[in-house]
């Protein structure tokens, strides 16, 4: 089974342009994905699919694999269907450009969903622990069913704590997916549907078009980019990353 990791990677994000060309310690935060993908050793490709020749540049600098791809897209999950279109691949995992902490547990995860042959699309959550994420609209929630199907996701809280004696767990989507390439080219054939346009979450496009989303629970993968405030979060991780190596090259050498 022949599995793509694919980046997509526009440089005018609207709650934070220019992102993924920020500096991340030494490293720009496009490349740390990429490099976290690539490291995972579970994809015959990493690719980035950009139409910014900023992002093209800083990848080709790197060694990475870039597709240019029209501006157009609405979506990240359009311009991964045009990069992979003529590519002859089983399985495309979408790899957001600004998730730098994305490691291989998490992906194996991912991709032992497909083990079973009726999913078409899988995709990650973890359980929020902090109150103030419950209420930020920038933390997309996800609920399911027993099977762990999506049901589905908002920015909302979600579910409603309507009976405060019932320990309920909120989960927060983690936007990387992966698709059987068939649903993903279908995905593109679908205009923006109703949810997908008031929520800005474009996963909610195959729910409405009954296709759940397969939910594997994984312990919390670190911050992704979707603020100057993450940005600065995220350098701190870094930061106490580098300290934490540095501690046993220490002790090795002693």
């Amino acid at each position: 089974m022949s599995i793509v990791a694919v980046l997509p990677a526009r440089y005018a994000a609207t709650r934070f342009p220019g992102k993924l060309m920020q500096l991340l310690g030494d490293k720009t935060v496009i490349r740390r994905t990429y490099e976290a993908a690539q490291a995972s050793g579970l994809f015959d490709e990493v690719l980035v699919a950009t139409d910014s020749d900023v992002i093209r540049a800083e990848v080709e600098s790197f060694g990475g694999a870039v597709a240019m791809t029209r501006a157009d897209h609405e979506s990240g999950t359009d311009r991964i269907a045009e990069a992979v279109a003529d590519r002859d691949v089983d399985i495309v995992v979408n790899v957001q450009g600004d998730t730098p902490f994305i490691n291989k547990g998490a992906l194996q995860q991912l991709l032992a969903l497909f083990e079973d042959p009726t999913v078409q699309v899988a995709s990650l959550m973890d359980r929020i622990s902090e109150e103030s994420d419950l209420q930020n609209p920038n933390v997309v929630k996800v609920v399911t069913d027993l099977k762990g199907n999506s049901l589905l996701f908002s920015r909302s809280l979600l579910p409603y704590p309507r009976s405060t004696d019932i320990d309920i767990p909120h989960y927060r989507h983690i936007g990387v997916y992966a698709f059987r390439k068939s649903a993903l080219l279908q995905f593109t054939q679908w205009p923006m549907t109703p949810l997908e346009a008031a929520e800005k979450i474009e996963c909610l496009r195959f729910l409405e078009h009954g296709i759940p989303l397969r939910m594997a629970l994984t312990e919390p993968i670190g911050v992704d980019i979707n603020t100057p405030e993450d940005l600065e979060r995220a350098q701190r991780e870094i930061e106490r990353e580098n300290r934490e190596q540095g501690t046993i090259e220490q002790g090795m050498n002693k």
